[in-house]
């Protein structure tokens, strides 16, 4: 019996791994067709509505590439995610090292899927609001990135930058930008608060509960 049982659920996390595989395949292909569409286009906006589409899907596949890779098919290492993340938004704006860095100091905390996709999406969001708007002109600066455990079973994360700064008091009710209300609207699937710093550049700080 205890064979049969081992036997069982083996065959179950290969079918699950599977399945992270070939969600992440789709995901990429959905990606790859965004990109391949987006060649055609020539106006700036809609060119720009595109990319972040094709980044927030690739964010998603990157979830499924870690679980497939996890020996935990419920559970993922977020600072992996997170540095794979960050590498592909610095290719996607073809970020010059040498003008923008980035700097991460996130926790190696195993994470569930409810958690791990929104943080993995405000991420997304916010470091590519940081990418295209930090640092006009050509200016250098850092990026910075961190997440960490809290007391009571609470987590805080950061995203930080040292550039400009924010033009204007962001209100995430009525804010026009897509990403801010998707950072706000994943904010509160968190069940979190969210709290905002335009000293010395822009800093984003989400804190909430498992």
């Amino acid at each position: 019996t205890q064979d049969a049982l081992t036997a069982s659920l083996r065959e179950k996390e290969a079918l699950l791994k599977e399945i992270h595989h070939r969600v992440k395949n789709n995901l990429q292909m959905i990606s790859s067709l965004l990109r391949l569409q987006s060649e055609n286009i020539q106006d700036p906006a809609l060119l720009a509505i595109f990319l972040e589409s094709q980044n927030r899907v690739r964010s998603m596949a990157i979830i499924h590439e870690c679980l497939y890779q996890s020996p935990d098919l419920a559970r993922m290492d977020f600072s992996d995610y997170v540095l794979k993340l960050t590498d592909n938004l610095l290719r996607t704006y073809s970020v010059q090292m040498d003008k923008i860095k980035l700097r991460l100091d996130v926790a190696k905390v195993p994470l569930s899927l409810d958690i791990a996709i929104p943080c993995g999406l405000i991420v997304t969001e916010l470091v590519s609001n940081a990418l295209k708007y930090a640092y006009p002109g050509g200016r250098e600066g850092t990026i910075f990135v961190q997440f960490r455990s809290l007391s009571g079973n609470g987590f805080e994360l950061t995203i930080a930058d040292d550039g400009v700064g924010l033009d204007h008091a962001i209100d995430f009710e009525s804010t026009e930008s897509l990403g801010l209300r998707l950072v706000h609207i994943l904010t509160e699937q968190l069940r979190g608060r969210i709290s905002v710093q335009n000293m010395g550049g822009a800093r984003f700080t989400i804190t909430f509960k498992d």
